[in-house]
């Protein structure tokens, strides 16, 4: 079971992104990377394939590593670190360590 999950928000603490916050659209669990709404942004060149479609440079986002990320906790209002616990049913729920709330 991974930390950072698909849909999670999550805030960036290294890099050129540092401080913002995003969805997270994508998790490459073999690479260690996640793909971030709006974060890590590259110019791409795309060519114009069909008549209706626009060509030109374009933004794209790129890969982040998930070390780079730390998921956002609604209570505290910041980037925290999370734990794991076992509930009573036998399932694992991750928790804020700082205010001990369920992500």
């Amino acid at each position: 079971m991974f930390k950072i999950r698909k849909g999670d928000t999550v805030e960036i603490i290294k890099g050129k992104d540092r401080g913002k916050k995003g969805k997270v659209l994508k998790v490459f669990p073999l690479n260690g990377r996640a793909i971030v709404e709006g974060i890590n942004l590259v110019k791409k060149h795309k060519r114009k394939t069909r008549e209706d479609e626009k060509g030109g440079i374009v933004p794209i986002e790129m890969p982040i590593s998930l070390t780079n990320l730390m998921l956002f906790c609604k209570n505290c209002n910041r980037g925290r670190r999370i734990g794991f616990t076992i509930l009573k049913d036998g399932t694992k729920a991750r928790f804020c360590k700082n205010c001990k709330e369920a992500v």
